[in-house]
């Protein structure tokens, strides 16, 4: 990103008249005036076209941060709903394997004995 940089101008008070000199002799010194700052119409334009370019920066995003939790409580709602089925699906799977072995099993014993039926 870019740095932007301000030239700070001290704006001077015109110096006082001879005849005012006489009586700002008599009077208390006055208190330095803070400076001030002075921007040409330019160094605020850009200014404000990065302020407007960062609101709208944190729009975006607050915007994309909404529907990606939105996104996020879908899915977790989701995963909620199919828990189950998955769980169902699980226990059939695993019943299925145990069923495989025990055919598994009777297979193995069946041809254990037709090898004993031919020697």
């Amino acid at each position: 990103m870019s740095e932007f940089t301000w030239d700070s101008k001290v704006v001077e008070e015109p110096e006082p008249r001879q005849a005012d000199e006489a009586e700002a002799e008599h009077r208390p010194e006055p208190a330095a005036a803070p400076e001030t700052l002075a921007m040409s119409t330019n160094d605020f334009a850009a200014l404000e076209e990065r302020i407007l370019r960062a609101v709208n920066l944190v729009k975006r995003e607050r915007q994309a941060r909404t529907a990606v939790e939105e996104r996020a409580a879908k899915a977790e709602a989701q995963l909620r709903e199919q828990a189950p089925l998955v769980e169902q699906l699980q226990n059939e799977v695993n019943a299925l394997r145990a069923e495989r072995d025990l055919v598994r099993q009777r297979m193995e014993r069946l041809l254990a004995q037709l090898d004993a039926l031919e020697l």
